[in-house]
């Protein structure tokens, strides 16, 4: 029998209906990740990243093709993905300790309700967020929000997390404070991920792999790069390491040069 990594994805296709016929926005994608991997999917608007993210998440049905989790098949959303939103998506009437909760009830498996309430905190306090457990998302700032976000999706401790752009309406600053929480985040949680990125230093700091897409339609993955860099990892420590520049540069040329020409990139 066939031994599939953790993350499985075989011959993943995906049209959508269009009046002009079906739109093929994944073309055959096999993406295979390991246990505790850190994988970021990067290329140019409209490549699918989205797509294929949805399709782990159980959003999208793929026309062809099956994924595979730890060995089961997945076809629809379960609480084993969790998925964090460039947009944070909490509830406003409720507090930031409330929307943690809302999440946790449902993954709860018999926990009493102190235990509950002790599991938000442990999570709120993981994205340093607990002092504002009482506030509502109109009384924070932005990054605080997808603090919150992060706290709500982990909180689940889903076998994977899926992270669409999580950081991408944010300013550099913050963003790189955010950055700073999901590695540690990693080192601690050892957690399975799969991140959409458009920011090149953002892919290289976070990931062990970053996946590059061709550009649509029939989008496929174009190069997979392992990034070699050790664990764990501050932004000053590693920066001026040879493996991070030329990681570095293996994307940009990629995403600059090799997309232009779809037979390159195969």
């Amino acid at each position: 029998m066939k031994q599939r990594s953790y993350l499985a994805l075989e011959g993943i296709t995906v049209e959508f209906p269009t009046k002009s016929g079906p739109f093929c926005a994944l073309d055959k994608v096999d993406l295979n990740i390991e246990k505790g991997q850190f994988v970021a999917l990067i290329g140019h608007s409209g490549c699918g990243k989205s797509t294929l993210l949805n399709a782990v998440a159980g959003l999208n049905t793929p026309t062809k093709g099956v994924i595979f989790l730890d060995g089961e098949v997945i076809d629809r959303p379960g609480p084993d993905r969790a998925v964090v939103f460039q947009d944070h998506s909490l509830l406003p009437w409720l507090t930031v300790e409330e929307n943690v909760a809302l999440a946790v009830s449902k993954t709860a498996q018999g926990k009493s309700r102190n235990e509950q309430r002790d599991w938000v905190m442990h999570n709120l306090e993981l994205v340093q967020m607990a002092h504002a457990a009482k506030k509502r998302p109109g009384e924070i700032s932005g990054g605080m929000k997808q603090r919150v976000g992060i706290a709500r999706a982990i909180a689940m401790q889903p076998r994977v997390l899926l992270m669409d752009e999580p950081f991408g309406a944010l300013d550099a600053l913050t963003r790189a404070a955010l950055q700073d929480v999901v590695m540690d985040l990693q080192a601690r949680l050892n957690n399975t991920v799969l991140m959409i990125t458009h920011d090149v230093d953002e892919a290289v700091l976070l990931s062990d792999r970053v996946v590059m897409m061709t550009n649509g339609p029939a989008a496929r993955i174009g190069q997979d790069l392992a990034v070699d860099l050790p664990r764990p990892r501050g932004r000053l420590s590693v920066i001026d390491l040879p493996a991070y520049a030329d990681a570095r540069s293996e994307i940009i040329h990629f995403l600059h040069e090799r997309y232009r020409n779809p037979s390159l990139a195969a």
